[in-house]
């Protein structure tokens, strides 16, 4: 962890971390919060990044399905994908 000083408060921040100030709708970010029941805003909004970051990378390869990209057919490509929720 690194340290980031604000005046006589150090506050540890994880590697890759970086301080942002952002406006929010605080409506928002609070529904978010007890939808996801996080503890801190800081929690509900990296799950926000992260789900963001997921659900792009969906639409992407929904996108890229039949335009050639996978050497795959789209039943091998579930039939794969069964088999590895099954061993889960």
């Amino acid at each position: 962890m690194t340290e980031h000083h604000k005046g006589d408060i150090v506050v540890p921040m994880a590697r890759g971390t970086k301080r942002l100030s952002v406006a929010l709708d605080h409506a928002l970010l609070a529904e978010a919060r007890r939808l996801t029941r996080s503890r801190s805003k800081r929690a509900t909004i990296a799950k926000a990044l992260e789900e963001l970051v997921k659900l792009e990378h969906r639409k992407a390869l929904a996108h890229a399905v039949g335009t050639g990209v996978f050497e795959t057919t789209e039943a091998e490509f579930r039939s794969r994908r069964r088999r590895i929720h099954a061993r889960r």
